[in-house]
C-alpha cells in the first residue's frame, strides 16, 4: 500500500503534469492557428498578383489586337502560362473568365482593325470592358476565401 504521504506528492506531481500538457497543446494549437493564417494570406496575396498581371496583359493585348493583324506569339505564350498557374490556385468561375478573354483576344486579332473613330465608338460598351467579367469572378472568389 501507498503510504500517505506519496498521495500528495503524486497529486501534485500528476496536476503538474497536466497543467504542462494542457500549456503545450495550447502553445501548439495556437501557432498552427497562426501558421494557417499566415498561409491564408500569402495564398491571396499570390493570387492577387497573378490577377493583376493577368489583366495588365490581357488589357495591352487586347488594345493590341484591335490595331494589329498580328501578335507576338510569346505574348500570348504568357497567358496561357498565368491561365496553367490559375488552373492550380483558382475556382473554375475565374479559369472559364480567362479563357474566355483569351479567346476574345485571339478573335480580335483575326477581326479587321479598328480605327480611332471606332475606337471612340467602342468607349463606354461591353466590347470595350472585356476584363469586367474575369475581374468579378476573382473579386467573388477573394472575397469568400475570407468566409471559410
Amino acid at each position: 500500500m501507498i503510504g500517505s504521504g506519496y498521495i500528495p506528492a503524486l497529486a501534485a506531481f500528476g496536476g503538474s503534469a497536466f497543467g504542462g500538457l494542457t500549456t503545450f497543446a495550447a502553445t501548439w494549437f495556437t501557432q498552427r492557428r497562426k501558421d494557417a493564417v499566415k498561409r491564408f494570406a500569402r495564398d491571396k496575396t499570390g493570387r492577387q498578383k497573378l490577377y493583376k498581371n493577368f489583366i495588365e496583359e490581357a488589357s495591352k493585348l487586347y488594345a493590341d489586337a484591335l490595331v494589329h493583324d498580328s501578335s507576338e506569339v510569346s505574348v500570348l505564350v504568357s497567358m496561357y502560362a498565368m491561365i496553367g498557374r490559375m488552373r492550380i490556385v483558382s475556382s473554375d468561375a475565374v479559369i472559364e473568365k480567362a479563357e474566355a478573354v483569351t479567346r476574345m483576344i485571339v478573335d480580335t486579332y483575326f477581326a479587321p482593325n479598328r480605327s480611332f473613330p471606332e475606337l471612340r465608338e467602342l468607349i463606354g460598351s461591353h466590347t470595350m470592358d472585356p476584363l469586367r467579367e474575369f475581374s468579378e469572378a476573382c473579386r467573388n472568389e477573394l472575397s469568400g476565401l475570407g468566409e471559410s
